[in-house]
């Protein structure tokens, strides 16, 4: 319940509005309510006024609030009125202010399933946004981009059917095999012909013909040119601008956009591309691991996280593109399409919700993005303590476009801080550790938790992994197996690699837990265990992926 003194002797904002309702309950209110719903929420006053300052004031009041609050209830479940009630039975109450009575109304930010949320019975006539102190109606763009939103399932999964593997890149595609080699070395998936690793990677997927076509993610992420990406989405656009300036004449250090034809053109060259350029200033302090110097420090991690969440949370049918800018005063990354959860969420950590969330997938299986949720939140912990500037993530309603600067103010990183977020063994020994954030502050950017994630530390009994390779799988006790480890082998199964720590995690238990479940699956040969010490991952064997696809 909002305090009077806050409504009143305030002006009308964002997130307020007034109404006098002096004629019975205004038909204006479901405009507002579908702004603040389709928007970041809002409170609606009914019966003040605006004063000679332009503040809300109690003049005259409601005749009757009671009644008044009667017809809301009524209304707000007309489905001819306003399409959807997403309003709590707290969030409606009467106030007093001089003997005088006014209704208030909170409005909530709607979740994207229930977008739009729209007055009547048309979206396209009838769905609103708020920009400033205004109700917008949406253009047909804006309301297809919020019916797009609205899918449960990830749109970019969808096979595009008008496009045959004959548009294959098959140079992106060996760039990518070889992060993916790279960064997984024991992976089963390495020895693969390359439809069937693009399969199992969700790149291509059957259509309704019955072959293989090119997923939304896959043509994104992969396939093609730019040309062939712009028959799906007309509006895709990526750029690159380094030190622009404008001096009559818009110029650039250095400018890489998807439309050049000297590249593909696709999501993964270019994150390839601009990566090197916008880390190639970084301040490399001196952290050494064994004998071997680290040059991927936790500001190379933090970017990679930065351009990871703006290719994977963009609207990529949105006007204006991608753009990402790298300056003196530091980094500006902006894609089209709003946040599909509320800013403090965002921020919070725990909740995610990318909008491309396979294209996400095949980002993280070469340790790109975060998977937790986290991602943002800890983008701006690390900057805020290396840079001691203070990050801004905002929202453009009227364009659609999200936005992350990233400020360096022409300052120097704090080495000693950076220091904070290297891995425990990588860090010096008189690392200060008290103002690590708590669980729910992760900072994600690869930061180690202090457990041991390596399951032959928590157990005696080791894994001979010689032996596990030359197996034959027991399939037969893939409908043997307990809840727990039928849970790890279907999140395997769109994880090629999992660390023992990102499996306790996903169960939700210790990592001394999860050797109970989890050796059997690898002495049984259903899951491979790669690599050794704190480097372990666990995988699918191959005979078990098909299998399980099967069922």
């Amino acid at each position: 319940m909002l305090p009077l003194t806050s409504i009143l002797s305030t002006p009308e904002s964002s997130y307020l509005e007034g109404k006098s309702a002096k004629g019975g309950f205004p038909d204006s209110f479901w405009e507002s309510y579908s702004a603040f719903a389709n928007s970041d929420g809002g409170t609606i006053v009914l019966g003040v006024e605006e004063d000679g300052n332009g503040n809300l004031c109690v003049k005259d009041g409601l005749k009757d609030a009671p009644k008044m609050k009667e017809t809301f209830w009524k209304l707000v479940n007309n489905r001819q009125k306003i399409s959807h009630n997403i309003v709590l039975e707290k969030g409606v109450y009467i106030l007093e202010a001089d003997g005088k009575q006014i209704l208030v109304v909170e409005i909530p930010r709607a979740e994207r399933t229930v977008r739009p949320v729209y007055k009547g019975t048309d979206p396209r006539n009838g769905t609103y946004k708020r920009f400033g102190t205004g109700d917008h109606l949406c253009t047909t763009e804006e309301v297809g981009a919020m019916l797009r939103d609205s899918s449960i399932s990830p749109l970019d999964a969808v096979a595009v059917e008008d496009i045959d593997l004959t548009a294959l890149n098959m140079e992106t595609v060996r760039g990518y095999r070889q992060m993916f080699k790279l960064t997984n070395p024991s992976h089963l998936w390495n020895t693969l012909d390359d439809e069937i690793f693009l399969r199992r990677i969700r790149a291509i997927g059957a259509g309704k013909d019955g072959k293989y076509h090119p997923t939304e993610a896959g043509l994104l992420m992969l396939f093609g040119y730019e040309y062939e990406i712009t028959r799906r989405f007309p509006q895709y656009f990526l750029d690159y601008q380094e030190d622009r300036n404008i001096v009559g004449v818009a110029k650039w250090k250095d400018r890489i956009v998807s439309s050049s034809g000297d590249w593909s053109g696709n999501v993964f060259d270019f994150a390839m591309k601009i990566l090197a350029k916008l880390q190639s200033d970084l301040k490399i302090p001196f952290v050494v691991k064994g004998f071997q110097r680290i040059d991927d420090t936790p500001l190379h991690r933090l970017l990679r996280e930065a351009v990871t969440n703006c290719l994977v949370h963009a609207d990529y049918y949105g006007r204006q593109g991608i753009v990402v800018s790298k300056n003196k005063d530091g980094f500006v990354f902006a894609n089209p399409g709003g946040m599909r959860i509320s800013k403090s969420e965002a921020l919070s950590g725990g909740v995610s919700d990318p909008r491309n969330a396979t294209l996400l997938k095949m980002f993280s299986f070469i340790r790109f993005g975060e998977r937790a949720g986290s991602g943002l939140n800890g983008i701006v912990y690390v900057w805020k303590k290396v840079y001691h500037t203070d990050p801004e993530i905002f929202v453009k309603e009227e364009y659609d476009r999200t936005f992350l600067k990233l400020p360096t103010l022409g300052k120097e990183p704090d080495v000693e801080a950076m220091a904070e977020f290297y891995p425990d063994e990588e860090a010096s020994d008189n690392q200060n550790t008290s103002d690590k954030p708590s669980d729910n502050q992760a900072t994600n950017i690869d930061t180690v938790d202090k457990q041991a994630t390596n399951i032959d530390t928590v157990d005696k009994q080791a894994v001979n992994i010689g032996t596990v390779d030359k197996q034959e799988p027991n399939i037969d006790t893939v409908d043997k197996i307990n809840t727990k480890q039928s849970m790890l082998l279907q999140y395997m199964s769109t994880h090629p690699t999992s660390t023992a720590k990102e499996l306790s995690q996903m169960l939700g238990i210790g990592i001394t837990r999860l050797k109970h479940f989890l050796i059997p699956l690898v002495n049984s040969g259903l899951v491979l265990a790669n690599g050794a010490n704190k480097n372990r991952t666990y995988s699918l064997n191959i005979d078990t992926v098909d299998k399980l696809d099967k069922q």
